[in-house]
């Protein structure tokens, strides 16, 4: 069903002003703030009003209720009025601050390099002229039946169509020691800000895992002069996300930038200085290696416990059609939460990007606006690391032939292929491959691992 439009601001109500704007006393403020990209963003820090629902809010079906407020969940919104929709639409975070970015806080946030300002997906301002109601709450359960959501501040919502976009949580590890002072995820805003300020006073740094989070916080870490050490439990680092020689490449990147790899490496427990803070790291092996600060970066499981409670299927991920329809057909799930079948996969999977966050939720606000289609978008993930930076088009699951083209290890794309068929493409510091890697597959165009490696072969850009 297509929710009935109808006005979405309630008068005198804490939400008809979702970040706290009253009667224009930030929009001076806010003005000043403009940015090229036509976007105002808040003042650093400001919090999101937590609101109650209004007493009939139960009662109301006919709108559309976003249970997540991070990047899948804020396109949704947004998208849903670039579409045209214009019904209720209410966006609930269990953050208290307004939707912001993540891919910055493990990289120039950190340094210092990144203003907060820069990291707001929009201003105050947009959601009060958009008619968003954005609040912090938590929402503790769905009943399918009479379609609403219960929230932890007592409220109650009613929905004519539901998007879970409940994102995931850091993995952590069952050692001994992990609730010590320093031991921390890398995830949300609120972590990032500690981490932050850590670092400033760190002077050994320990990284548990060697994914893009682990890497590009030890990036981080080096830049402002830290001792760090990586210690990962595979052979090499971003071993399921990367082929071979991209793998060897960032090795070799963080070695010569001075940080310390240890791969093939277990944690057996963190160490206490006594205070309850973090003093160290001890290893399987018996080695110990101290630590100021200590990042986990063990990967993240999908949010799925309030859809599994209402009875939704789960299996790494919440399970969703190829138009992000769960079973229950007043209820999608999009983003790092959803676990869909994709084409170039064959089967059922679930991506951590920013790009499948927005393509699922313009494909969501289509479907709710009369716009039918599979989902099927071409995935494409980046990633920056000191003077270097990855950029990949394709999934390279399975995998089985890797072609180098260019100046490896300093620039250069790696062309991978399964069955004789280019499945992805990984580029370091060549932007123009990347963008000609991503036309090459959307159009399917054929290209075996023996053309590719023919001398003078380039990725020329597809009409």
């Amino acid at each position: 069903m297509v929710p009935r439009p109808h006005p979405t601001l309630r008068s005198g109500s804490p939400a008809a002003h979702p970040l706290g704007v009253r009667h224009g006393q930030d929009h001076a403020r806010l003005r000043r703030q403009d940015r090229a990209d036509g976007r105002c963003r808040p003042p650093a820090r400001r919090p999101v009003v937590r609101a109650a629902a209004g007493p009939s809010a139960a009662d109301d079906l006919d709108g559309v209720v976003v249970v997540g407020a991070g990047q899948a969940g804020f396109r949704t919104a947004a998208s849903l009025r670039e579409c045209g929709y214009a019904g209720r639409i209410a966006l609930v975070g269990d953050e208290d601050t307004a939707p912001y970015e993540r891919p910055p806080l493990s990289k120039a946030y950190l340094t210092g390099d990144g203003d907060e300002d820069l990291l707001w997906l929009r201003s105050s301002e947009y959601f009060v002229r958009q008619s968003i109601d954005v609040l912090a709450d938590r929402v503790t359960a769905i009943d399918r039946a009479a379609r609403t959501v219960r929230l932890a501040g007592g409220g109650v919502l009613g929905y004519g169509h539901l998007v879970l976009a409940t994102g995931a949580r850091p993995r952590g590890l069952a050692v001994p020691g992990g609730e010590l002072r320093g031991v921390r995820p890398l995830r949300t805003l609120a972590e990032a800000r500690i981490l932050r300020d850590e670092l400033r006073r760190a002077a050994e740094v320990v990284v548990v895992g060697a994914g893009f989070v682990g890497l590009e916080f030890a990036a981080a870490a080096r830049a402002l002069g830290c001792a760090v050490t990586v210690v990962e439990l595979r052979d090499r680092p971003l071993a399921r996300a990367v082929g071979e020689r991209t793998a060897e490449h960032f090795t070799l990147l963080h070695r010569r930038q001075g940080t310390r790899l240890l791969f093939g490496r277990r944690v057996a427990r963190f160490l206490d200085d006594g205070t309850g803070a973090v003093a160290g790291v001890e290893l399987t092996d018996g080695s110990r290696l101290p630590a100021d600060v200590v990042v986990v970066g063990a990967g993240v499981e999908p949010r799925t416990e309030l859809a599994a409670a209402a009875g939704l299927e789960v299996d790494d991920g919440i399970v969703v059609d190829a138009r992000l329809r769960t079973g229950d057909p007043a209820i999608s799930a999009i983003g790092d939460c959803a676990a869909f079948p994709h084409p170039a996969a064959g089967r059922r999977i679930r991506l951590e990007s920013v790009q499948n966050a927005v393509g699922h939720a313009r494909l969501v606000a289509e479907r709710l606006t009369g716009q039918e289609r599979d989902y099927g978008d071409l995935p494409w993930f980046w990633s920056e690391q000191f003077s270097s930076t990855l950029q990949i088009a394709g999934l390279a699951d399975g995998h089985d032939t890797e072609v180098v083209l260019g100046e490896w290890p300093e620039a250069f794309s790696v062309l991978l292929f399964r069955a004789d068929r280019l499945v992805a493409v990984e580029t370091v510091n060549r932007p123009p491959d990347h963008m000609a890697a991503r036309r090459l597959l959307t159009k399917g165009v054929p290209l075996t691992p023996a053309t590719a490696a023919e001398g003078g072969f380039t990725l020329t850009p597809v009409p």
